[in-house]
């Protein structure tokens, strides 16, 4: 480390340097713009130094220079850049042009490229310096807070994905994420992706952009091109980060002498008497503090790029360790990418890309947060003499019978996964305007989660008296086939692009579970099936395949850039949905735009630089579902064996109820948006109104388990759903003076969600019982209301005494209960009694508003980046509180607004949160999702070209970076931001067991040899 701080030291001092100069030569000038009027303000700057002056108010400029070869840039914001060599004139004239990047930016869409002037649907592009600036462990992390109506829910977990919704709820079963496409090739997850190879991700928003890609952008489309080598001198580029992660917002818990109290209390509601004696317990165990820790975290990529006229190359290597806030767990990735393409002739060129990545992990115990909020503080760690403490001594029940350090140590789990990744294409241009693409690409995954339970008595609860090992090891083999011909005509004011297109897919998976008891333990290389009792031996393995067939076509026209249209059709043929002649899907789009500032009648006014109005539609599809949903499947094993005279007959239950057909799911979207850039293009603006709609979606809902199915659920097409939202991005990029410039973006959506129909009718559907006692679901799927509502009573007060209990409609309530609010009975109105009748919507778990603030700031070699996102609207349903069995801990808040006596809250009720009826889905349990966070801030150093020639490299940047620092929220909670279990909309917003964010802080290094 001190060797660090030294080398810092002596790059600090080298970049004070000042070079002299022998004689200077004086240069006057004045830039003006293209119709002649003057640019005061422009910046006039010495190439490779901080050394320039602004123009005056008429445009004029003076400036002294070391030598005729130095190199004058002129720049302002809305113009294009002049780079000119000083030579022997002592007088220079400058014209700038107005930029017209924002018109002439090309946006990457469905199998190409567009003019962002000739885009008609709704597309963002992100560099990929944006989101590898960050120390974000998955690229779609990134994102998160720079994209409107992009919503991103990040998990603490090492190694784990992220959720990401566009444009809300897509879908409601199977895979519910976006179509990732990674040089042609399809994905459902990017974790594998190192964040550096990436040159930009295109968002596709809307139904019309999505529409080519038919059968699988139902929750949107993420269209990632990596880096490619240039032309010229090989340059290797090294980008890494080392730094440390902490936990924030930690629950404050009650400590051993609160906890007992409300133990007495519980103890004493159920007629019993004390439990714990307060007094001498002190504060006891915090079991937050013993098992979670401060987790180092780093990064590092190097990559080496170049080429020749005739090739290019770019091969970059990557390595990640993540270690967890949870004791013992972590995550390690590596990552290698090689990329060649090659100018065979003039008409032909052909390449590759290659990407293989290898992870493993050392998983955290699961249940573990479940843990550490409900273990009883008054239990100790460890005893005198080294053993573990044990809660059973301490008579609290099955509630808290348990020790957290025994769960960690005892746990012994890792996950290995590797995955191989290709895609070739070879591209021949003939006829003048055509030219046909080929591209093969394909993927190969293995992963292996070895889990190992060993014999051990820890606990009167905590003990095992045979070892289990067990083996998973899922594959994925899949490959495309893609062939397109496109033609690209201009003649006169009419630009015309039309693609023809066909595709062919098969995807395969297989995976294989064993295990064996008995197994002994010595270390990591001796855990084999074989060395276990042969008698405790089990083998399973299952497996899917699918294959696609489509052919697509697309028509792009514009005339005199000013109007525009675009038209889409892809027909998807899927083995999912081969039975009852469903097999075919066809998915339309069509867009309309008109850039009404190159109208004539725009010509002489000065506000608009960009002007343009668009609209859209389209139809997308959802084929991210198991195969054969309509073919009956049955289930056998040892709890489904029968003896009959003596003799054991294996018996076999059907695994679900399936309907008859099961058809497409398909979205409908509308959009219509407005582009606009404004005081030459410092300011633009993009707003968008969109409705997107989820028609025949499929979802698997609960039954009744006396029905007999193993599952317990039905699978198919169920309901209609809709997202309709508007969203705004405003970006505001300037200069003041020579050294300052800065650009600050802020983007904000709104999106509602309702469910339009479902097909049983007035029955809603059901869901969210994870983490909930007594089998209650917290959620309901019903017309009228957003998916996966929360449903419950409504809380009214707490009861005070015996007297109001007599007089209220829960008459076996108890001093200290929920009182719940009597809405309706069987005739639509109050009716004296709490049944289910009386349950109501009680909170929204999809976020009505999404909103991100990003800025950078570049003042001479410095340069600070400042990102704040938040969430509004959102609801959390609690599970965390009414979790309990027994004697579970409860948080200091708990502790402080409890009732414990007449008059003490008419809020909280009494320790008997888990008992009675108070456990069921309440309002109490519904908090305020919302937050406000500071997402990103780093502070970097840019050495400047004098030090860079010393140091013979190219560039050096050094950086500090806070990621999630700084959070606001009223939830009560560890983390607002909350994963949905299996990634289910009917399960969104239930926070349960869930691994919470944590701040990270990093140094870094960016250099370029």
């Amino acid at each position: 480390m001190r060797t660090i701080v030294q080398l810092l030291c002596v790059l600090v001092f080298l970049s004070l340097g000042v070079p002299t100069y022998a004689q200077e030569i004086g240069i006057t000038g004045k830039v003006t713009a293209a119709d002649g009027s003057a640019l005061p303000g422009a910046s006039v700057l010495i190439k490779g130094t901080t050394n320039g002056v602004p123009t005056d108010a008429d445009g004029g400029f003076r400036i002294n220079v070391p030598s005729q070869s130095t190199i004058l840039v002129f720049s302002m914001i809305g113009m294009t850049a002049q780079e000119i060599t000083v030579g022997t004139r002592t007088n220079i004239d400058v014209i700038l042009q107005e930029d017209a990047r924002a018109l002439n930016e090309v946006v990457v869409v469905g199998y190409g490229t567009q003019r962002k002037l000739d885009v008609t649907g709704s597309v963002v592009q992100i560099k990929g310096e944006e989101i590898s600036k960050q120390p974000s462990m998955n690229a779609v992390s990134g994102l998160q807070g720079k994209v409107a109506g992009v919503q991103i829910n990040n998990s603490g977990k090492p190694g784990d994905a992220p959720q990401i919704r566009i444009r809300g709820v897509g879908t409601a079963y199977g895979s519910r994420n976006p179509l990732y496409v990674v040089d042609g090739v399809w994905f459902d997850d990017i974790s594998f992706l190192n964040s550096s190879d990436i040159e930009n991700m295109n968002i596709l928003k809307d139904a019309s952009s999505q529409s080519i890609y038919g059968v699988r952008a139902a929750n949107g489309v993420v269209l990632i091109t990596t880096k490619k080598g240039k032309s010229g001198k090989a340059v290797v580029d090294y980008n890494g980060f080392v730094g440390v992660q902490k936990v924030t917002n930690k629950l404050k818990m009650a400590n051993a002498e609160e906890y007992a109290t409300m133990v007495n209390e519980l103890s004493a509601i159920n007629g019993k008497g004390q439990v714990l004696n307060p007094a001498g317990l002190g504060e006891g165990t915090d079991w937050y503090n013993q098992i979670l820790r401060d987790a180092f975290i780093t990064n590092h990529q190097i990559s080496v790029s170049g080429g020749g006229e005739k090739s290019t190359y770019n091969l970059s290597l990557g390595y990640l360790k993540q270690d967890g806030i949870v004791d013992r767990n972590g995550f390690k990735r590596y990552t290698a990418r090689f990329q060649n393409d090659f100018q065979v002739n003039k008409n032909l060129k052909v390449g590759y890309t290659a990407t293989g990545a290898f992870s493993k992990s050392a998983d955290e115990a699961g249940g573990i947060f479940r843990q550490l909020y409900a273990a009883s503080p008054a239990l100790s760690v460890y005893n005198a003499d080294g053993t573990y403490g044990d809660p059973a001594k301490l008579n609290l029940g099955d509630g808290a019978n348990f020790n957290p350090q025994v769960t960690v140590d005892v746990f012994n789990q890792n996950t290995k996964k590797t995955l191989l990744t290709a895609n070739a294409y070879a591209e021949l241009s003939f006829l003048k305007d055509f030219t046909f693409r080929s591209s093969l690409g394909g993927r190969y995954g293995q992963d292996e989660t070895r889990a190992y339970v060993p014999v051990y008595e820890a606990t009167l609860a905590q003990r095992n008296t045979n070892s289990l090992l067990t083996f998973t090891r899922p594959q994925a083999r899949y490959w495309i086939f893609e062939n397109t011909v496109s033609y690209t005509k201009s003649f006169g004011k009419h630009n015309v692009t039309a693609l023809l297109g066909q595709s062919a897919q098969r995807d395969q998976s297989y995976k294989l579970t064993a295990s064996a008891r008995d197994v002994p333990f010595t270390s990591e290389g001796d855990l084999y099936l074989d060395l276990g009792n042969a008698t405790g031996r089990s083998i399973k393995d299952e497996g899917d395949l699918a294959t696609y067939s489509s052919y697509f076509g697309r028509v792009n026209y514009s005339f005199s850039d000013r109007y525009l249209f675009n038209a889409s059709l892809r027909a998807d043929g899927s083995s999912k949905f081969y039975e009852g002649g469903n097999a075919w899907g066809y998915f339309p789009s069509v867009g309309a735009g008109w850039v009404i500032s190159n109208e004539a009648f725009m010509s002489n006014q000065r506000v608009f630089d960009n002007l343009k109005v668009r609209a859209s539609w389209g139809k997308i599809g959802n084929a991210s579902v198991p195969s054969n949903l309509s073919t009956l499947t049955v289930a056998s094993g040892g709890g489904l064996a029968a003896i009959f005279g003596g003799q054991v007959n294996t018996g076999a239950s059907i695994n679900s109820i399936i309907p008859p057909v099961t058809v497409w799911e398909r979205g409908v979207g509308t959009d219509i948006g407005l582009e606009a850039g404004l005081l030459k293009n410092r300011l633009t603006v993009e707003l968008d109104y969109y409705n997107k709609k989820t028609e025949r979606a499929i979802f698997d809902l609960p039954v009744l388990a006396s029905i007999g199915t193993a599952s317990g659920r039905i699978i198919g097409n169920q309901a209609d759903f809709q997202n309709r939202g508007f969203e705004g991005a405003l970006t505001w990029r300037d200069e003041i003076g020579k050294d300052l410039s800065f650009s600050i973006g802020v983007n904000a959506a709104v999106n509602n969600n309702k469910v339009l129909a479902v097909s049983t009718g007035a029955n809603p559907i059901y869901d969210g019982g994870v983490g909930l006692t007594g089998g209650a679901l917290a959620t309901r799927t019903r017309v009228g209301d957003p998916i996966g509502s929360f449903y419950g009573y409504i809380v009214d007060g707490i009861f005070q005494n015996q007297a109001e209990i007599n007089e209220s409609a829960q008459k076996s309530a108890k001093p200290g209960d929920f009182r719940y609010r009597d809405i309706s009975g069987s005739s639509g109105t109050p009716d004296g009694n709490i049944t289910g009748l009386d349950r109501q919507i009680i909170g929204n778990p999809n976020p009505k508003l999404t909103y991100g603030i990003n800025t950078s700031w570049n003042y001479k070699w410095f340069d600070l980046m400042l990102d704040f996102q938040g969430v509004a609207k959102v609801d959390i349903y609690n599970a965390n509180l009414g979790w309990r069995y027994g004697n579970e801990n409860f948080t200091k808040d708990y502790f402080d607004n409890r009732w414990h006596g007449e008059g003490t809250s008419n809020t909280y009720p009494s320790a008997n949160i888990g008992g009675g009826t108070n456990y069921q889905p309440n309002s109490f349990f519904v908090q305020s999702g919302s937050y406000f966070r500071v997402r990103n801030a780093q502070l970097g150093y840019t050495f400047p070209a004098s030090v860079n020639e010393r140091l013979k490299i190219r560039k050096l940047r050094l950086y500090a970076n806070a990621q999630n620092a700084l959070n606001f929220f009223k939830y009560k909670g560890l983390s607002p931001e909350v994963l949905a279990n299996e990634n289910k909309p009917t399960q969104a917003g239930i926070d349960a067991n869930v691994y919470p964010l944590s701040a990270t802080y990093n140094i870094g290094i960016n250099v370029t040899f």
